[in-house]
């Protein structure tokens, strides 16, 4: 067994690569995506599933061995999540779900009390609840007592690609709370993923950066490559930042001792 194996909510992962779903310019680009990414758990909005329809309904683009997590995008508040959520499950999605309660559309911000609120209900009512929420060490504590099996926050506002803006944030978390912190959201290129592996978040999840790219597959590849590459580095025990210049070789009594010959 694998002494690095990612487990969260009981399941052992193969990746730490998680990968959405949305915005891909064919549904059939998402098989392709999941599969150069070898993503375990792949995320999906509730309202994009339609058992009615094979060729709308978006499971029927995701390979089989993925965990799927249904999310609650379009809640705006607490209540709106858990029925979402209910939905959800009673259509036969299991017991995953990714809380979203985004009551502001200009900036696509989420709102951490009622994400608070919808986790700890979903989480009496035994689902393995993923909340995504602005980074936040009091809220996310408060949100693993409640029953969450991971906390995802943002690392950028949703869909802008602008990468890690939240490092030193995140980096609390991680050394704080004791449940997995997956960054979520705005990370734009594979370095972006990397740094947020090499500070020790668990996973990373990533949809807009390779849904938009112009070969999707190869970026799905390059992130995946770039998580690893990051999870390795965090293990290896990386050297201290120095602000002061430090030699990789002694500088003196080289030289000035052949000259004194």
């Amino acid at each position: 067994m694998d002494p690095d194996q990612f487990e969260m909510g009981g399941y052992a992962l193969r990746s730490r690569l998680l990968i959405g779903t949305g915005k891909f310019r064919d549904k059939s680009f998402v098989r392709e995506a999941v599969e150069a990414s070898n993503a375990a758990m792949v995320t999906v909005a509730v309202r994009r599933i339609d058992p009615g329809s094979k060729e709308e309904n978006i499971l029927e683009h995701i390979p089989g061995g993925c965990i799927l997590v249904p999310n609650t995008s379009g809640a705006r508040n607490a209540g709106e999540a858990i029925r979402i959520a209910r939905i959800s499950r009673a259509a036969g999605c299991g017991e995953w779900v990714k809380i979203e309660v985004i009551p502001d559309n200009k900036h696509l911000l989420p709102d951490n009390l009622e994400t608070l609120k919808a986790v700890d209900a979903l989480a009496k009512e035994g689902f393995k609840v993923l909340p995504y929420m602005s980074p936040d060490l009091a809220m996310g504590r408060r949100m693993a007592e409640a029953g969450a099996v991971a906390v995802m926050p943002l690392g950028a506002p949703i869909g802008t690609n602008r990468g890690f803006r939240t490092e030193e944030l995140v980096r609390i978390m991680v050394r704080e709370i004791k449940v997995p912190v997956i960054v979520d959201a705005g990370l734009g290129r594979p370095s972006d993923a990397a740094k947020c592996m090499e500070i020790g978040c668990a996973a990373v999840l990533v949809n807009t950066a390779i849904a938009a790219a112009e070969d999707h597959v190869k970026m799905a590849g390059a992130f995946a490559m770039a998580v690893a590459a990051g999870r390795a580095c965090f293990l290896s025990g990386p050297g201290e930042l120095r602000e002061q210049a430090e030699a990789s070789s002694p500088l003196t009594g080289f030289l000035r001792g052949q000259d004194d010959v």
